[in-house]
């Protein structure tokens, strides 16, 4: 399994099913934008506004605001505190032109970094069941269960986002080949 190191096991348990989900939306995602360079990433269809590179903008803020303000109610933290983003997404995704590939892949390939990182010591800390800071507006608080779920959901939204774009640009194929890693940045397989 080391060259799909992606998938999740297949009679795992549901915290090994859960995070074993996104870590492999997380990597079909990352196949998806991996090895383009700023008209790659700057390319859109006919139909849309949005591009791989604001996806991966997008996204990366996403990781950070799931892992941070959601899960404990800290703030988000840099790169973005030092931005002009003030939390909407306009601005992710059309200050992506700006950036380069590289710095667009830093931001994901590190909020990723430090996703990981909160996920596990959050789950060391109590488990899916746990309550985070986010709540209702009725005072009921949301479990990291549901956060997981909601990243991926966004994962599966945004990858299937990416999965039209990139077609768009070269016909990459839908899924990573056997033994993929990203060419561009620095994403890889969690640590163990």
């Amino acid at each position: 399994m080391d060259d799909y190191w992606w998938e999740p096991p297949i009679a795992g348990t549901e915290l090994e099913q859960l995070v074993g989900a996104l870590e492999r939306l997380r990597t079909t995602f990352r196949w998806k934008v991996d090895d383009l360079d700023a008209a790659g990433l700057g390319a859109r269809i006919p139909s849309s506004d949005l591009t791989l590179g604001g996806l991966l903008k997008h996204v990366a803020a996403v990781e950070d605001i799931q892992f941070t303000i959601k899960l404990t109610g800290g703030r988000i933290g840099e790169p973005w505190e030092s931005t002009e983003w003030r939390g909407g997404n306009d601005w992710l995704f059309g200050s992506a032109a700006d950036d380069t590939p590289e710095q667009l892949y830093a931001y994901w390939d590190d909020a990723v970094r430090r996703s990981r990182d909160r996920l596990g010591a959050a789950l060391t800390r109590g488990g899916l069941d746990q309550r985070i800071d986010l709540a209702h507006p009725d005072g009921t608080h949301a479990t990291l269960r549901r956060l997981v779920f909601d990243l991926v959901e966004e994962y599966g939204r945004h990858t299937g986002h990416a999965d039209l774009l990139r077609e768009a640009v070269d016909g990459r194929g839908e899924d990573p080949p056997e033994g993929w890693r990203a060419v561009s940045g620095r994403f890889g397989p969690p640590a163990q």
